[in-house]
């Protein structure tokens, strides 16, 4: 390890590691795969990024979110480490430049989103170049028992094993014990790999106070007061919330600015630059906010709603007191907006008959070549399954062995000339240049654009769809064309057997109603935390399988005597009392027979469906006016009315 601690002190200016870094790193280095569970702003992306100095070639990481790539490649980038990324957001010319870098070995770490290895285009130029290690942030997202289980990761093991990449290194701050044991036999990682340093972090206070909704407002600017205009973040859980406690806070003479996803992209990324600075210290925010903020001086974080989870309250209170100074965790906890919180996980089974009408689609289309070629977002409005649950469905037809994926492609790649055709011939050989002529010549042709008819070159180059793509890409690279790729389809073996099991779709649907409870038992858990009277530090250090905390910490609410008692909501008005035809009837109208109790229940309840957004639902009369109202009693009034 003497090369590791040289590589720590010149590229990162420290002297020692930091708590399992060391163990990781040796780990990555010898050869193996590891993976490493470390508290949020722990120093788990050093893990990654040493070693990837000492590989001989790429390092490629998969990343959830565009905001943390973002801020490690500037980290990086001050370190004089080549790093990039691939992302939407580029222009084609600084794309080809990544490109050409990771070609020709300038780039030592790219950082993609696990979207892009479903990119034919991509999956092409990758499998090209030599890979040294695949790291996985984040990488509770593999697990169906995470709290924020992504269908896409559980390709992630098969990627590994196409792509030819000896060790993968998987990094995550909120895993079980079940969680990590999933994880760690997905990627067939020893568990002598896998290094755990702890979850509990002295330096934060954490609390709740039990209080009502009216008085939250108060509270909460008398609490900031005491804080002397630090830094800190406060959550809330809906958008509208955020810019009313943001407005109130401002008028308290309080520099607070709202951020949710409701915000364009550039208004986010000035707000987010304002708190880094320093210019604003308080912001308000959906949970949209702080992946990938990496600011050491928060020195609280508020929870003016229950959060969502609670592994999201732990990832969030992690986002204080980076910087190792004591800092306050505050949760105003009451159970107003319980029945919100648990609506959210209701928008997300898709019902029996959406199920079975998925399940038929692909009976019809692949009886006569065993195959079946699927674009997401259609299927999304055509089932009305929303697109991570749709994601989550053909995963679970895949491990009952119904379908298999086979590749995906784009059925469209369009491109314009950005120099001359004899230009761009003049630039190959006879026989490369007569194939190039033969891809354009056999494109159909607008004004500016062509578009590539594959199909139509196969009559002349027969089997070359793979030859015309790396082409294209080429030509694209050299900025001789400027070319889109659209309309992604993912083609699927299909297998009868299992298909035509006609207790398929119910055995399904309770696979999902399954996932449905677990999400509400989380919800609930956290209420049972809050208004524990047991140590919240322990608790939480339990919850996450910390192995060094056994005995109270002497320091949350709890420690100080200050137990949480959750007001009860205040009452709502019984459901029996409102006219149903008068909050229904547009609804009604607009789903025909669509409109289904669950539909119906969703709708009132505010929960967006594909359907919805067909039919621009969420502008009609009644859409989320029982939000505050838990979901099964909606359901259970809608279906004493139909």
């Amino acid at each position: 390890m003497n090369n590791a601690h040289a590589l720590l002190k010149q590229y990162f200016g420290f002297d020692s590691f930091r708590a399992g870094q060391q163990e990781v790193i040796s780990t990555i280095i010898a050869g193996s795969s590891a993976a490493a569970i470390f508290p949020t702003g722990s120093g788990k992306s050093l893990c990654y990024q040493l070693p990837a100095i000492a590989l001989p070639h790429l390092t490629l990481v998969v990343s959830p979110l565009l905001a943390l790539m973002q801020d490690q490649l500037a980290f990086l980038a001050s370190r004089g480490i080549a790093a990039a990324s691939i992302d939407s957001t580029q222009t084609p010319e600084q794309a080809a430049a990544v490109l050409d870098g990771v070609s020709d070995g300038s780039i030592k770490i790219l950082m993609i989103s696990v979207e892009r290895l479903n990119n034919e285009r991509f999956r092409r130029f990758i499998g090209g170049i030599d890979i040294s290690l695949l790291v996985v942030d984040e990488a509770h997202c593999i697990s169906e028992w995470g709290h924020n289980f992504r269908p896409d990761y559980l390709k992630l093991p098969s990627y590994q094993q196409a792509l030819n990449i000896p060790q993968v290194l998987l990094l995550t701050a909120t895993a079980t014990a079940k969680v990590i044991e999933d994880m760690g036999r997905k990627f067939n990682i020893a568990p002598a790999d896998i290094t755990l340093t702890g979850f509990y972090r002295p330096n934060l206070d954490i609390g709740a106070v039990g209080i009502k909704e009216q008085d939250k407002q108060q509270y909460l600017a008398q609490w900031l007061t005491a804080q002397q205009q630090s830094s800190g973040i406060v959550y809330v859980t809906l958008q509208k919330t955020a810019e009313v406690i943001a407005s109130y806070l401002q008028s308290q003479g309080y520099k607070a600015l709202a951020y949710h996803a409701g915000l364009d992209n550039d208004r986010r990324s000035a707000i987010q630059a304002q708190f880094m600075r320093g210019e604003v210290p308080i912001i308000v925010a959906t949970i949209a906010f702080g992946m990938g903020i990496d600011k050491s001086d928060i020195r609280f974080v508020v929870h003016y709603d229950l959060p969502k989870s609670i592994e999201n309250y732990a990832q969030e209170i992690g986002r204080a007191g980076r910087d190792a100074q004591q800092s306050q965790c505050l949760v105003l906890a009451n159970k107003d907006n319980l029945n919100v919180l648990e609506n959210f996980v209701f928008g997300d089974t898709p019902e029996q008959s959406a199920i079975a009408k998925v399940i038929g689609e692909i009976q019809s289309v692949s009886q006569q070549t065993n195959s079946w070629e699927m674009m997401l977002n259609q299927l999304s409005t055509s089932s009305n399954i929303r697109p991570l649950s749709l994601k989550t469905l053909l995963v679970y037809l895949e491990m009952q062995g119904a379908i298999k994926p086979k590749f995906s492609y784009f059925a469209e790649y369009r491109y314009k000339l950005l120099t001359s055709l004899p230009d761009i011939l003049g630039r190959f050989d006879p026989e490369r240049q007569s194939f190039v002529k033969a891809i354009i010549d056999t494109s159909s042709k607008a004004k500016i654009w062509h578009s590539a008819d594959l199909n139509q070159l196969e009559t002349v180059y027969p089997n070359s769809r793979g030859r015309a793509i790396k082409a294209l890409d080429y030509l694209d690279q050299k900025q001789l064309i400027e070319l889109q790729s659209k309309q992604l389809t993912q083609v699927f073996d299909v297998f009868d057997e299992p298909l035509n099991d006609r207790g398929l779709p119910s055995r399904l649907f309770q696979q999902f109603k399954q996932k449905e409870q677990s999400e509400i038992q989380r919800i609930n858990f956290l209420v049972s935390f809050f208004g524990s009277d047991h140590c919240l530090s322990l608790q939480l250090a339990q919850y996450f399988s910390d192995p060094n905390v056994c005995s109270p910490c002497g320091h949350c609410s709890v420690c100080r005597q200050q137990v949480t008692v959750l007001p009860e909501p205040a009452n709502l008005k019984p459901l029996s009392e409102y006219d149903f035809n008068a909050v229904t009837q547009e609804a009604v109208d607009k789903l025909k027979a669509q409109g289904s109790a669950v539909l119906l229940t969703r709708f009132l309840c505010g929960l967006t469906t594909p359907v919805f957004t067909k039919l621009k639902l969420r502008q009609v009369k009644g859409f989320g006016y029982f939000e505050r109202y838990r979901f099964q009693d909606v359901l259970h009034w809608v279906e004493n009315h139909l």
